[in-house]
This record gives structure tokens, sequence and C-alpha cells, in this order.
């Protein structure tokens, strides 16, 4: 059974950084694109960011370009997340997910398995 688990979120302030992880489980890794979502209070789901199966391609939100990192290990069966200059409306729960669309996507709906997300707070 494919598993998604996130780690690395927490409430940091304003300008700080924060590295999400998110590992894969019992499914091999290699075979999906990944993508990281986040969904803020009372707001739709988003997407941030996607890393393609090989790490050659990665397209991210314009609301995070320049500031927010996608990364992948394959080896280690896990997808990186570095995000740095938080900005409070970066507030979320940020959710990894895995897609047989395996050069990426930025369609929530083309994803097969998701994290259970963690929390992402800064303060101003």
């Amino acid at each position: 059974q494919a598993q998604l688990v996130e780690s690395g979120g927490g409430l940091v302030q304003a300008g700080d950084s924060l590295r999400l992880s998110c590992v894969l489980s019992g499914r091999t890794f290699s075979s999906y694109a990944m993508g990281w979502f986040r969904q803020a209070p009372g707001k739709e789901r988003e997407f941030v960011a996607t890393i393609s199966w090989s790490g050659d391609n990665i397209f991210y939100a314009d609301s995070v370009k320049g500031r927010f990192t996608i990364s992948r290990d394959n080896a280690k069966n896990t997808v990186y997340l570095q995000m740095n200059s938080l900005k409070p409306e970066d507030t979320a729960v940020y959710y990894c997910a895995a897609s047989v669309h395996r050069g990426g996507s930025r369609w929530p709906q083309e994803y097969d398995y998701w994290g259970q997300g963690t929390q992402v707070t800064v303060s101003s």
C-alpha cells in the first residue's frame, strides 16, 4: 500500500526558511513524478511545485518562484521542498503527492497518492 509521509513543517517568522520532506513507501519512487500543494484556511488547494521522475523537469507556481526549490533523491524515496524568504501568505497545510504522469503536473486530479499534510505557519 502506497504511503506518503511529510515532515518539516512548523512555526517560523517572515523571512525564515524551512525544508519539507516527503517519503514514499509501498511504491517504486522513481516511477512517479512528485508534487507539492498547499491549502490555506478557507481556500482551495493550490499547486506549489512539481518535479518529474528524473528530476529534469521542474515547474513552480508564480507565487513561489525564486523562493522555493523542489528536489528529489530517488535513492532515498524522498522529495524535498526548500522554502526560503517565507511570507505570512505562505501559511498553509502543505501536501506532497505522487503522480503516474512522470513528467510532472500542476493539476491535483492527476495525482494518485497524497500525504496527510504538514502545517507551515509564518508569522509577520
